[in-house]
């Protein structure tokens, strides 16, 4: 496969100044919200979907993506320096980071775990441009039985995988793939769900239901939290080079994460937090009594950063070649794609060929920005942590609101996101999770075009999905993980990987 041209293509796309500074700016604003606790990269991104409407698709993406994966860098800064984890990926950094830093090897733990992203990174972005091409030129051969049963194995995968009751999630599924069942029938113009009112003619907009659940309702979750006790390292951070030695013990953790945190990454339900901590409890069972976990261990630090940044990578990999994300930042990228009118899927490669190649390349040359100025700014990351949160959450609440209103030039919206904002706070309190329900409201209108067409091939025979290979292979698969979904060892074996770390 010829992959110069294309390569040269995404070269000459990343690396125009918009381009740039749009990488640059989603890597500093990843490694901010990394850094501060408790806002995240689904909230940030949520909030800044507005944003990307005024902005080229291939700039918005690449600073979407910038801000996704430098997330996972900015987590490390803290868990190590003050046992603080900025992302929930990073919270098993805190062990043997924070140990480290006790111990006045503050300086090798950041060390280890900026070169440890950086190639874990790199490895994940050339698994992209590998498999990539190959994917999505799979999935042109597809048709729409194949579709369907392509968006009902990843949304029964995403259930399965995810951590949490099973039952919940499904209820979540199913409550997202009715929000994306409101407005007009295209098939019929027929409007549904809609109680009569003209605004919902279009259905529920996507920015305000996205900004609500995971923006709105986190910031104000927050502030019913107690404040931290935030004591900083008080040993100045020396020696930022890690001994021969640091790189010889950590060479084969890193290598070692990146494999499980990339195939982590492609499957739904999967991602970055999952991939830290079954990397970290890999290298404690696989270093046995000879390993120092918990006291300093600097594989311990090595392995969750490897893996939760090649997770970040991977999770692309099924987003830009078959419209099908596998987290709730992917269904938010794919959210940005249709405020762009791009539709997702394998034609992005042929329709969009510079935003898929500068996408491409933007991750490695985002990493490599992230590594360079994650460690001189250290001090200064650090350092934003005092700044209250009484005065931040109204500056977002409002930036919040405004993004809405000028998307849709419509009070209704704003009010829309302050409802889901509510919700978003009732499903926190009872225990579910609105990740699933972002994933149904994405694939539940496709899901449903893709059902209605091969009906509509058929005459209404449902066997075409069995009779077709591809299509009964994939619903095989999804029958084969619900089977699995209900043997009790699966289940206590997902949360002993978490309780362990």
């Amino acid at each position: 496969m010829d992959l110069l041209g294309p390569l040269a293509l995404g070269l000459a796309t990343a690396f125009t100044p918009l381009n740039l500074g749009m990488c640059l700016a989603g890597a500093l604003i990843g490694t901010l919200i990394g850094v501060l606790p408790g806002i995240g990269p689904i909230a940030t991104i949520a909030m800044l979907l507005p944003l990307t409407f005024s902005l080229p698709p291939e700039g918005a993406l690449i600073m979407l993506a910038g801000i996704f994966y430098g997330a996972q860098y900015g987590g490390s800064t803290t868990a190590i320096l003050v046992n603080l984890p900025g992302e929930a990926s990073s919270v098993i950094t805190t062990i043997d980071g924070y140990q480290m830093a006790r111990q006045g090897r503050s300086g090798p733990a950041l060390a280890i775990a900026g070169i440890g992203s950086f190639v874990a990174g790199s490895i994940a972005t050339l698994l992209i441009v590998l498999v990539g091409p190959s994917l999505a030129g799979l999935a042109r051969h597809f048709g729409a039985a194949e579709y369907f049963s392509l968006m009902v194995l990843g949304l029964v995968a995403a259930t399965v995988l995810a951590n949490g009751d099973l039952a919940k999630a499904l209820g979540m599924i199913f409550v997202g793939l009715l929000l994306g069942l409101v407005g007009t029938d295209v098939n019929t113009g027929a409007q549904r769900y809609s109680f009569g009112l003209n605004v919902l003619a279009d259905g529920l907009g996507f920015v305000p239901l996205a900004m609500g659940l995971f923006g709105l309702a986190e910031i104000v979750a927050n502030l019913g939290r107690p404040a931290e006790q935030r004591s900083l390292v008080a040993s100045k951070i020396a020696g930022l080079f890690p001994t021969l030695a640091d790189l010889k013990a950590s060479a084969g953790a890193v290598l070692r994460a990146t494999g499980l945190g990339s195939v982590l990454g492609v499957l739904p339900g999967g991602g970055p937090t999952l991939a830290a901590f079954s990397a970290y409890v890999l290298e404690k069972k696989l270093a046995g009594a000879s390993g120092r976990f918990g006291q300093g261990d600097i594989r311990g630090v090595a392995a969750p950063e490897a893996a939760n940044n090649a997770a970040a990578q991977t999770s692309f990999i099924p987003m830009l070649t078959l419209g099908l994300p596998s987290n709730a930042v992917m269904a938010l990228m794919i959210g940005a794609m249709t405020i762009h009118g791009i539709q997702p899927g394998p034609q992005v490669m042929t329709q969009n060929p510079a935003l898929f190649w500068g996408l491409i390349v933007s991750m490695w040359l985002g990493n490599l920005m992230l590594l360079v100025i994650n460690l001189p700014l250290v001090g200064l990351w650090v350092q934003l942590l005092k700044v209250p949160y009484r005065i931040l959450f109204p500056a977002i609440v409002l930036f919040c609101a405004t993004g809405v209103y000028v998307i849709g030039l419509s009070t209704f919206e704003v009010h829309l996101m302050a409802a889901f904002g509510v919700i978003g706070l009732l499903l926190a309190r009872c225990g579910c999770d609105p990740v699933p329900l972002l994933l149904g409201f994405i694939l539940g209108p496709m899901l449903e075009e893709n059902l209605r067409r091969a009906l509509l091939i058929t005459n209404g025979d449902p066997s075409i999905f069995v009779t077709r290979p591809i299509s009964a292979g994939f619903l095989a698969l999804a029958l084969l993980l619900v089977g699995l979904a209900l043997l009790p060892a699966l289940g206590a074996k997902r949360e002993e990987v978490f309780q362990d770390g």
